[in-house]
């Protein structure tokens, strides 16, 4: 790493909904920590000045301008720092120059994406030159996909010790969740879509659970889009939204750290509705719900008030079964919506682990798992209101 570089970390996006969230949680968290430079960065300087007034950081916080449509600007910013945050989505449209120019340049890259077919375009297209060049290059940072890819890897861990190997069979499920889906994730969501009906390959890619894993094709896996009841767990389970991504980045850490899940391991990710009839017709009405993909919902830049933010909350239970039938559990939990108070502090975290904890993490295209694992587990449990605990 560059120790020349003038910033640890930029946040390029910062005058965004979730940017500025971010922005806000390194000056309630970080502003005394000298050894932590970091600047704000998007298309307008004027904009980025009005929120670091508004979030109450200092007036000598840098400002960057860096525009997507303005290439020099871009490898500007890119020059100036060790490590860019990018909160600006979908990736697909707005993401591609930037992971390129971080791959070429050596620098470090963490963001929000939750678009496995442009996810698997960019490993095919700069896994090598970021191999090259040191760029650690990590997708995912937010709740889609950290509780559960680290959820998993924890858990995995804990089986090694209790059983003596990992575990074959791993189910997630989220048990409680409060809180809206971001503006972005919809955003995504329909960019993703639009782009799959335009070309076969693409769609291929979206409903392949090895999508990124190039090369590899693991053991069949549940489909997860109909709800049923779930007799172990005495509840009905249904479809979730971000299970799509999740298991795609779960697969890819497993291939990441050469398989040590094993090469057959099965997982899923269903949302927990409760039992009886109650709990049938919750799961079939998730089940039918098409709303995250039409007009309503937040826009991207839009979202929830504070109040709403703070009120929110999720946890997800992770179900390890090994071949002989044993069971170890883990549970992941988090305080704040999902999707913006909790995101904006796990992004946030996974980019300071990465500069300051994780130095030896070679270049590549990784997820947080073998990116980062135990020591952003630490760092999320003492700074950014997340619980993993192995449950009885």
């Amino acid at each position: 790493m560059n120790e020349s570089k003038e910033f640890d970390l930029i946040v390029y996006g910062a005058s965004g909904f979730t940017g500025r969230l971010v922005a806000e949680y390194l000056v309630q968290h970080y502003a005394n920590d000298s050894s932590l430079k970091w600047a704000m960065a998007g298309r307008s300087t004027t904009k980025l000045a009005q929120v670091r007034d508004e979030i109450g950081a200092p007036a000598s916080t840098p400002l960057v301008k860096a525009d997507a449509d303005d290439l020099a600007s871009m490898q500007a910013m890119v020059d100036r720092t060790k490590l860019v945050l990018t909160t600006v989505g979908p990736y697909q449209l707005y993401g591609s120059q930037l992971v390129e120019l971080c791959a070429k340049s050596g620098v470090d890259y963490v963001d929000l994406c939750g678009e496995p077919v442009w996810m698997r375009e960019m490993i095919d297209a700069h896994e090598q030159t970021a191999q090259a060049s040191g760029a650690r290059i990590v997708f995912s940072c937010g709740f889609d996909s950290i509780p559960f890819d680290l959820g998993v890897f924890h858990l995995q861990q804990l089986a090694k010790q209790q059983f003596g190997n990992m575990v074959p069979r791993v189910k997630g499920r989220v048990r409680k969740m409060r809180g809206t889906f971001s503006g972005g994730t919809a955003a995504s969501l329909k960019a993703t879509l639009a782009a799959a009906k335009q070309d076969p390959t693409k769609m291929q890619l979206l409903l392949n659970p090895f999508s990124l894993t190039p090369g590899f094709q693991g053991a069949p896996q549940p489909p997860g889009n109909k709800p049923y009841f779930d007799e172990e767990l005495g509840s009905w389970v249904t479809n979730f939204i971000m299970a799509a991504i999740n298991t795609r980045n779960v697969h890819r850490s497993n291939h990441l750290l050469g398989h040590v899940y094993g090469k057959d391991f099965v997982y899923d990710e269903m949302l927990m509705t409760g039992p009886g009839e109650k709990g049938e017709a919750i799961a079939n009405a998730v089940a039918t719900d098409k709303s995250m993909g039409g007009d309503g919902g937040p826009k991207p830049g839009e979202g929830p008030s504070k109040e709403e933010r703070e009120a929110g909350f999720y946890d997800a239970l992770f179900v390890g079964i090994n071949h002989d039938g044993k069971q170890i559990k883990v549970s992941v939990s988090g305080e704040l919506d999902p999707g913006y108070g909790s995101t904006s502090r796990m992004i946030a975290e996974s980019a300071i682990c990465l500069v300051k904890d994780q130095v030896d993490t070679a270049g590549g295209i990784w997820t947080t798992a073998p990116a980062m694992g135990e020591k952003l587990i630490k760092r999320l449990v003492s700074n950014a209101g997340l619980k993993f605990t192995l449950e009885a």
